[in-house]
């Protein structure tokens, strides 16, 4: 492993463990009243949902592009392997920032209620996870 590879591996490992961090943060904040909890719920639920279906179409299309890759011998298994590695990661890291996101909603409108700079800490940790992640994640894709 060359040092530059350490260097993106390293990146890689910080950009993870700062998006788990801000999910913890964020997951251990107030979620507001009961009224407010059952609306967050509902919402979760809808955006679960979402991404299901969304997931469930872009896997039988990710699993046609792998085998279309794999047999063009320009592009051979070892390009289709690492199409399909980087499809998962961006997968894994939109689920848990969908997750995250949604559940930051309900966390940033019980903040509100303490004034706005708060309100907007919230919202942008809860937005930050994705964007950690995508960077983490994509960052650990290139290590080969």
């Amino acid at each position: 492993m060359t040092t530059t590879n350490f260097f993106i591996l390293g990146s890689a490992i910080v950009a993870i463990i700062y998006g788990a961090a801000l999910v913890r943060l964020v997951l251990r904040l107030p979620a507001g009243d009961e009224k407010m909890k059952k609306i967050a719920r509902a919402i979760q639920d809808g955006a679960k949902a979402y991404l299901n279906r969304q997931y469930r179409t872009v896997a039988i299309v990710a699993a046609v592009l792998f085998l279309v890759i794999g047999f063009v011998p320009a592009l051979g298994w070892v390009t289709a392997a690492a199409f399909l590695t980087g499809a998962a990661l961006s997968a894994l890291a939109g689920y848990i920032g969908m997750n995250v996101s949604v559940r930051a909603n309900v966390r940033t409108t019980e903040a509100a209620k303490e004034g706005m700079k708060k309100a907007l800490k919230v919202a942008v940790w809860g937005g930050s996870v994705t964007g950690m992640l995508v960077v983490g994640l994509a960052l650990l894709g290139t290590i080969g």
